[in-house]
């Protein structure tokens, strides 16, 4: 396929823009650390690499052990009839990876004539029930039911090998999603290819296994996700309310419906039904009845489709029409579908932007829409990505996105809104957006701006090279925001300087999200400073640079045992360097949970000369009762309050002061903390942000 202008401006405005900012990233963080961010730029994605599938030996019987509870939260359900080796590497299974939930494992023998009695018997913890006859699947899932313990019924297929972790992925998302009626889990094929990521239901009630012989990585199927039934080889519900649904429909017998028509019960009482791709599930399909529907058990199959179609054919009006070919834009059409474009997946656990981003998103998701998440890079994130994923965000990356142009000529016209973060993602993209999503909201971004943080740091180093690419920044950011239908902006002084800068741009408003975590520990058992940010943020390394050089050995003349912790990833050479020579600065790195540096730190530091937006680490320690000294620069536009909600103070003598007293005031401590606290929760709670988040992204324009 030839190239189209529009895919020709897009790679030819990639290129200038990273020469751009390499040549700025050289001046400011130095040559390695700009080949490694060029390097992650070009470097060709490799696809995704799960676990391997887990196939338990197959040897001669021997007995053993299943987990067991007299307590337990899940009643794994296992209705066998024959097959008893097929029973037995279900059962290894679960006893080689035990799930971390209490659960008992039930197996309902159905009138078996091979060896499954006698080696049920000898299962230690297994709970074995022989049905007097034969009754089929539905009559022996619901004794199952009726014997069942656990707050949650699973039911499980003897011809699956449940994968490590499956039963836990399926509880946890009860806990996530409230409104879950039924989770189904991803069932596989033996050779790792899916089997049915969920199942789609047309209007003439026929069935169709979403996903079939596809790769169970590619991001149609990898999301957790609204379905229209989930098989009955392994799903989980509520007991109670399996029990207040009749259990399976009996008039279903002997098989074949009743888990659709159970999906479509849970539904009509008003709860979700939904896959959750994170439990995987091999299924040797066809072990019991086998495949043809002409002949044997299999073909009730048939006759049920006819029985499910009267019971439910009001319902199933609202359904696909028979013969459509399901794909991510069908499925959901009836939902408001919101693009997000970033170079790449946010990781909250290293950034504010991106614990902003991941916020935003699960308000989105809270709202009804569908997230779609596409980084330009390419690259599938890693638990950053499977976190998206078990929100609900379909998340793209390669090999299934080959380029961005191709990407959104196939999928360009599913949105209904499309939001660019960040200036240079912005304008390598848009004239692809206008190509294939011109009916397309366009919202920008800014993170911050980027051309008011530039511009401070040039005035700080005195270098007018760093002044005029801040000026092309400026440029840049100018056009992509008059170019797009609405500017996100992060504070107030931002708003100010842009109704000069373009007055005639829409801003919106859209600050820091955070959850008020609470008070953390009290003024007496709190100890130390705390510092949280990343090092490949240049305000960050400044500000480093100047606290531990200059500040902190003022405030360790007076506060002698007081340490301090420097917590951020990428931490360069010269910053270790730098902090060896402070007695009590430590240097941490990254941290995968910052919390208890954040309720368990006396005071945290924001010592930034230079910088531009709403500062994260500021929100982040005062949502758990951590008081801050900061200077001016760092409070701006965060509604603060000095000496009321924050100490601001920007010579390194009074910074330093203001620590010393901060910490030795108790009184002054506990203000600061009350009225930090209340500050998140009036400016940067998503209570606070809800109102224009539903303006920008949930209701349609008159026009739409």
């Amino acid at each position: 396929m030839s190239m189209s202008p529009a895919d020709a401006r897009y790679h030819l405005a990639r290129i200038v823009g990273l020469i751009r900012r390499g040549l700025a990233s050289l001046h400011t963080r130095g040559w390695r650390a700009t080949l490694q961010r060029v390097g992650v730029h070009l470097r060709r994605q490799p696809p995704p690499r799960r676990e391997p599938l887990f196939v338990p030996a197959d040897t001669p019987f021997a007995p053993f052990a299943v987990p067991a509870s007299d307590e337990p939260v899940a009643s794994i359900i296992i209705p066998v009839y024959n097959h008893a080796r097929h029973t037995l590497a279900c059962l290894r299974a679960l006893s080689a990876h035990p799930p971390a939930a209490a659960c008992e494992i039930l197996v309902i023998d159905d009138g078996s004539g091979d060896e499954t009695g006698d080696w049920m018997a000898q299962v230690e913890g297994l709970r074995y029930h022989r049905r007097a006859e034969n009754g089929g699947f539905i009559a022996a899932c619901n004794d199952g039911l009726r014997l069942a313990r656990g707050q949650y019924a699973v039911l499980l297929n003897n011809d699956t090998v449940p994968q490590p972790g499956w039963l836990d992925a399926l509880l946890d998302t009860f806990a996530q999603v409230p409104e879950a009626g039924l989770v189904g889990a991803q069932l596989l094929y033996p050779d790792g290819r899916l089997q049915e990521s969920g199942g789609i239901v047309f209007d003439d009630g026929s069935c169709w296994s979403y996903g079939r012989f596809e790769s169970a990585e590619d991001p149609c199927y990898a999301s957790l996700r609204d379905t229209d039934y989930c098989s009955g080889a392994a799903l989980a519900l509520p007991r109670a309310l399996f029990e207040e649904l009749g259990g399976l429909d009996t008039r279903y017998a002997p098989a074949y419906y009743e888990d659709t028509d159970l999906a479509f019960k849970v539904r009509a009482a008003g709860r979700r039904v939904l896959v959750q791709p994170a439990s995987r599930v091999v299924h040797d399909e066809g072990t019991s009845n086998g495949t043809d529907t002409g002949s044997g058990i299999k073909a009730w199959q048939v006759r049920n489709q006819s029985v499910f179609a009267d019971k439910w054919r009001t319902a199933l009006a609202r359904q696909l029409p028979a013969g459509s070919v399901p794909g991510p834009a069908l499925l959901h059409r009836g939902q408001r579908q919101v693009l997000i474009i970033d170079e790449a997946v946010p990781r909250p656990d290293r950034d504010s932007a991106s614990l902003r981003q991941f916020n935003l998103i699960r308000m989105l998701l809270a709202g009804g829409a569908h997230v779609v998440f596409l980084p330009t890079r390419g690259e599938h994130g890693g638990a950053a990505t499977e976190a998206l994923q078990a929100l609900g965000v379909e998340v793209w990356h390669a090999p299934w996105m080959k380029s961005v142009g191709a990407w959104l000529r196939a999928h360009g016209r599913r949105f209904q809104v499309a939001m660019l973060v960040r200036h240079h993602v912005a304008h390598e993209c848009l004239p692809l957006l206008r190509r294939d999503a011109p009916q397309a909201r366009t919202v920008f971004d800014t993170v911050d701006l980027h051309y008011l943080r530039e511009r401070r740091g040039a005035e700080l180093a005195g270098d007018p090279r760093l002044a005029r690419s801040a000026e092309r920044t400026r440029a840049s950011e100018l056009a992509v925001m008059a170019a797009t239908d609405v500017t996100l902006l992060v504070s107030a002084a931002e708003k100010e300087q842009l109704a000069i800068d373009a007055p005639q741009v829409r801003v919106e408003l859209l600050s820091n999200l955070h959850e008020v975590a609470g008070q953390g520990l009290d003024w007496a058992q709190r100890h130390d400073l705390v510092f949280v940010g990343g090092f490949r943020h240049p305000p960050n390394l400044d500000a480093m640079q100047w606290f531990i050089g200059e500040v902190f050995p003022l405030i360790r003349q007076r506060l002698p045992q007081v340490r301090f912790h420097c917590i951020g990833a990428d931490v360069p050479d010269s910053l270790q360097a730098l902090a060896a020579t402070q007695p009590g600065v430590q240097v941490h790195g990254y941290v995968p949970d910052v919390v208890p540096w954040m309720a368990g730190g006396r005071i945290a530091v924001a010592p930034l000369r230079f910088g531009a937006g709403v500062k994260g680490k500021i929100n982040l320690s005062m949502a758990h009762g951590q008081p801050v000294v900061g200077t001016h620069c760092a409070a701006e536009g965060m509604h603060l309050r000095d000496g009321q909600d924050v100490l601001v103070a920007d010579s390194a003598e009074a910074f330093a002061d203001a620590v010393v007293r901060l910490h030795d005031d108790e009184g002054l401590w506990r203000r600061l903390s009350a009225n930090g606290l209340r500050n998140i929760a009036h400016h940067f709670s998503m209570d606070a942000a809800r109102a224009t988040v539903a303006r920008v992204f949930l209701e349609p324009e008159r026009s739409e």
